[in-house]
């Protein structure tokens, strides 16, 4: 018997991709905005950036941090409920003492907030160093995967694409489709290693990947949704923009019963505490 539950009909998805600013104000009103659009178009979930409700292309700290129930998330959850629209959005919360948590939430389309996934893998990567900053989620917390009509999404972010364990063990959760908010910083070969990447994950998971950047200042865009093949059904330039397309669970349960290669595996995943 697989372990994985039975895939659904398509799940209509709204990529976020957003332009990131020190103003949270002025980032809730952009969110606001994407809400409604998502609502028009009858999406069942939309997807935005890391670091949504406040930015700086030189590093997020403290200066930005919001509680779980301050303003930001409390919009998502307002919005969620009023549209029936579920999202997933990254935001800061308040770590240890000079530190903040680079985290994403998860909200259903009630208005619930399903969980929250704490970065685990901090970007002291290409001369950045979030860890001055930032301190990192547990590695053994329970995975953040969603139900939304029919699919389960699984959370992790931005950095954490580089390591194909984090979305090995969002699969191991149940997740059939692999959610990646992200501010990936620009730089040479940047662009073709986040497309390669999210394509990467897709394939060696069967699994369909929903991969939203920030635009702006410091950051690629280029938000793309890869379908479990492997193949790009969606991909944005560097400018912001909001686009939906429709996640196929029909494609996930060809591929996964074409490709047996989660149950033809011989290694497990777990936390190295």
């Amino acid at each position: 018997m697989s372990p994985h539950p039975p895939t659904r009909p398509s799940v209509r998805v709204t990529v976020a991709q957003l332009q990131g600013s020190p103003d949270h104000a002025a980032n809730r009103q952009v969110v606001s905005d994407a809400f409604r659009t998502a609502e028009q178009v009858h999406a069942d979930l939309v997807v935005f950036p890391e670091y949504s409700s406040g930015f700086d292309p030189h590093g997020v700290g403290v200066a930005h941090v919001e509680a779980i129930d301050g303003p930001f998330v409390s919009l998502l959850r307002e919005r969620a409920a009023q549209t029936g629209v579920a999202a997933i959005a990254g935001t800061t919360l308040p770590g240890g003492p000079g530190r903040a948590v680079n985290a994403v939430v998860g909200v259903d389309g009630s208005g619930g907030l399903v969980g929250v996934y704490r970065k685990v893998h901090l970007y002291d990567a290409f001369g950045h160093r979030e860890s001055d900053r930032l301190e990192p989620g547990p590695v053994d917390a329970r995975p953040l995967v969603l139900d939304v009509a029919g699919l389960r999404f699984g959370v992790m972010t931005c950095y954490d694409l580089r390591f194909p364990e984090s979305a090995r063990r969002l699969v191991d959760a149940g997740a059939q489709v692999l959610v990646v908010p992200a501010a990936w910083a620009e730089g040479e070969l940047k662009v073709m290693h986040w497309h390669t990447l999210a394509v990467a994950r897709a394939i060696e998971n069967t699994s369909a990947v929903v991969a939203v950047g920030m635009a702006g200042r410091g950051v690629i865009g280029h938000s793309l949704v890869v379908g479990p093949d492997g193949m790009v059904g969606l991909e944005l330039d560097d400018e912001p923009g909001v686009r939906t397309v429709d996640v196929d669970g029909a494609l996930l349960g060809e591929v996964r019963e074409q490709n047996p290669s989660l149950s033809n595996r011989r290694y497990s995943v777990t936390p190295r505490l």
